[in-house]
């Protein structure tokens, strides 16, 4: 007795909720994404062959070139905790929008006396006003880098109960005596851990 052939049918796969799926997250990610700002400094950072990945939190890092020094906090949480500190310290008081916008920018580098004029600035405005001069860490008694430092890592003990790491990213030519003072600047604190940010280079064969 002959089999019954059973016709074949092309299958079909509806992929309208994949698609839409797909959508709703690259509206999603598209929405909540925030640009990087680009560095204000040039920085040639030294090679090493040592690799060790940084920290993506709590963690400030120290831009050293041309003799200034900028500062970048990781987490916006922390950037936004420590900028009500140092308001506090210095007299300054910022709105709900300028905390908003000081948590999404990357390294700055303005003395606090021209730091609310310098959040209100757009990113273009940033780059060509040249407004960007450098934290002060020349004098004991307005050295403003050791109250930046000082004040983030009460804002990670305070809201992350852990400790701040530290990193330095330093220009490969720049002056010795600069990097000395931050260092003479962390020591102070008690911070004789720290990181040198550097290029990667080919190990040895």
């Amino acid at each position: 007795m002959p089999r019954v052939k059973v016709p074949r049918k092309s299958t079909s796969v509806d992929m309208t909720a994949m698609c839409d799926v797909a959508f709703l997250l690259l509206t999603f990610f598209i929405l909540t994404a925030t640009s990087r700002q680009p560095d204000p400094l040039d920085i040639k950072t030294p090679s090493s062959t040592v690799q060790f990945k940084v920290p993506d939190k709590d963690l400030a890092i120290l831009s050293i070139g041309k003799g200034k020094v900028f500062v970048e906090l990781i987490g916006q949480d922390i950037k936004r905790e420590t900028l009500l500190k140092m308001g506090a310290l210095y007299g300054a008081k910022f709105t709900e929008a300028e905390l908003k916008r000081f948590a999404v920018m990357s390294s700055f580098g303005v003395p606090m006396q021209g730091m609310k004029q310098f959040i209100n600035m757009s990113p273009e405005e940033r780059t060509k006003s040249k407004f960007e001069t450098g934290i002060p860490v020349d004098s004991t008694a307005n050295n403003e880098l050791y109250r930046w430092i000082e004040q983030s890592r009460y804002a990670v003990a305070e809201l992350h109960k852990t400790e701040m790491r530290v990193s330095i990213k330093g220009d490969g030519p720049e002056e010795y005596p600069v990097i000395r003072k931050i260092v003479e600047v962390l020591q102070k604190q008690k911070v004789n851990k720290f990181s040198l940010i550097t290029s990667a280079e080919a190990a040895a064969k």
